[in-house]
């Protein structure tokens, strides 16, 4: 109970910092989003929580029309993608998307996740609803933590991690099964170094 009050505190505290220091960033990504490529500059994506959905915030780096699978990407991507909810060199990103990727600025959105107590600043990676599926019998343990902007998957493996193998859900869970301050406070400074570094970015 104590590490969850501590973590809240927390996530309301940093995440207000950084909204305002990152501002004027937050307030230029939009510009640039929409002189790169028509559409929204925020893309919703629905992922699930313990009690129900939300909509994980994001700026777009996508093409409008990116879910229109038949249109952008061919049998092989869409059978890739099927099995791992992503793709090297993804053709639907834009040029401003890839930007924004390998800074990890697409993610800022999420700090208003974050305030409103959907997303913490450490846990596993949000579970897409698409996703649910590739957890199998684990996913309500998965669910069972509030997810994160940051996590142990991000920082200890990424994009070298894959769910084919299985060792993207064993991440997850081996944060379920040790996630405390000491912890947080690790995956957190080890964020800062895997987004300078752009180790496992694509």
């Amino acid at each position: 109970m104590i590490y969850k009050l501590v973590k809240r505190a927390a996530d309301i505290l940093i995440s207000l910092i950084l909204v305002v220091v990152l501002c004027p960033v937050m307030l230029i990504v939009p510009i640039i989003i929409k002189a790169d490529s028509p559409g929204p500059v925020i893309h919703a994506r629905r992922c699930l929580k313990k009690d129900g959905t939300f909509r994980m915030l994001k700026f777009r780096s996508m093409v409008e029309d990116a879910y229109d699978y038949d249109k952008h990407l061919s049998s092989q991507q869409k059978e890739i993608y099927g099995k791992e909810i992503k793709l090297d060199d993804d053709p639907r990103v834009t040029k401003a998307g890839r930007v924004l990727r390998r800074l990890s600025i697409d993610e800022l959105p999420q700090l208003f996740n974050v305030l409103a107590g959907d997303m913490s600043l450490v846990g596993p990676r949000p579970v897409a609803t698409e996703e649910a599926g590739l957890y199998g019998d684990s996913i309500q343990k998965i669910l069972s933590v509030k997810p994160g902007i940051t996590g142990y998957w991000q920082t200890h493996g990424r994009s070298e991690v894959t769910y084919s193998s299985g060792r993207r859900q064993e991440m997850e869970l081996y944060y379920v099964d040790h996630c405390g301050l000491l912890l947080d406070t690790a995956i957190l400074f080890r964020t800062v170094l895997v987004v300078f570094g752009q180790k496992g970015v694509k």
